[in-house]
């Protein structure tokens, strides 16, 4: 019996189950509509110790640290089909919490890119409109394709472009006297929510082709 394709969600947030979660959980139900097995992770859940530079991983696909959770998130990393990162923009970039999580993948790419071949794909979300989301989306997409992955998009291949990529605001309106209007949270943001649910299902759909080409089953 062959088992489903499996896309885990990463989320960097330090607020579990906020806004960034439910990004990744539209892109979830996008990837389980297309028959995927999905799972979203908490980096909040996990104890992440930082990397020590210690470059043992450029000789080896071995991490000195082995006292932490980072090695339970790494083979659920190499177990992927598809791996998605969330992470709301801080300071215009991914959080501490999730840098620390992409500096500790060191060893699954300096010595042989064990993630290779993969698909992966990433959602970001601030506050403001224009808050720093695209350069957050840039830094995530760049982490991907550094490990050798194919990076879907958001992008309905069927439909008109709508966003540049799955990204969320709370950010609503503006009155005439400079009062901001915000959502109450991003489920409020049905564009984002939209462009989440797309980027699932071509998460799946490439996922698929990989499958097809490779003959795996």
């Amino acid at each position: 019996m062959r088992s489903l394709p499996k896309v885990i969600a990463i989320n960097g947030s330090h607020r579990k189950g906020r806004n960034t979660a439910a990004l990744l959980l539209a892109v979830l139900e996008g990837a389980q509509e297309e028959g995927a097995a999905i799972e979203l992770i908490e980096l909040v859940d996990y104890n992440i110790k930082p990397c020590l530079g210690c470059n043992r991983c450029v000789g080896k696909s071995q991490c000195t640290i082995n006292d932490d959770d980072m090695t339970k998130l790494a083979e659920k990393l190499l177990q992927a089909d598809g791996i998605v990162l969330g992470s709301p923009v801080y300071f215009g970039n991914v959080t501490g919490r999730m840098k620390v999580f992409m500096d500790r993948t060191r060893w699954l790419y300096l010595s042989k890119s064990l993630l290779s071949g993969k698909v992966g794909a990433a959602v970001t979300h601030a506050a403001l409109r224009n808050g720093g989301q695209e350069l957050v989306h840039l830094v995530l997409e760049r982490f991907l394709i550094m490990h050798g992955m194919l990076v879907a998009t958001s992008r309905n291949p069927d439909g008109a472009v709508y966003n540049n990529g799955a990204t969320g605001t709370l950010f609503r309106a503006i009155e005439s006297d400079g009062e901001i209007i915000w959502r109450r949270s991003v489920g409020d943001d049905e564009l984002a929510l939209r462009e989440c649910r797309q980027l699932g299902r071509n998460v799946m759909k490439l996922v698929k082709q990989l499958k097809e080409s490779y003959g795996v089953g």
